[in-house]
């Protein structure tokens, strides 16, 4: 179960990657942000079931800080 729980997070992140390496999205979008999201937080969630804290870490880092810009993004939105 952690495998495919990590298979899954690491395809999100790679999509993301991808659609924004192919100027497809953007990364300040807020599509872009929550592929990282959640891809991160699954990716996560698998390092933390297999108990592996480097990569926990690394995750956590990277869901925050795509949480956190998910957040700015609606504080900072022109309310027209």
């Amino acid at each position: 179960m952690e495998d495919f729980i990590g298979f899954i997070g690491v395809f999100i992140l790679l999509v993301a990657y991808f659609l924004h390496l192919f100027r497809i999205i953007k990364p300040d979008k807020l599509f872009y942000l929550i592929l990282n999201f959640i891809g991160a937080s699954l990716a996560c969630l698998a390092s933390v079931l297999i108990h592996y804290m480097p990569f926990i870490i690394l995750e956590a880092a990277w869901a925050l800080v795509s949480l956190i810009s998910i957040i700015k993004l609606f504080l900072l939105k022109p309310t027209n």
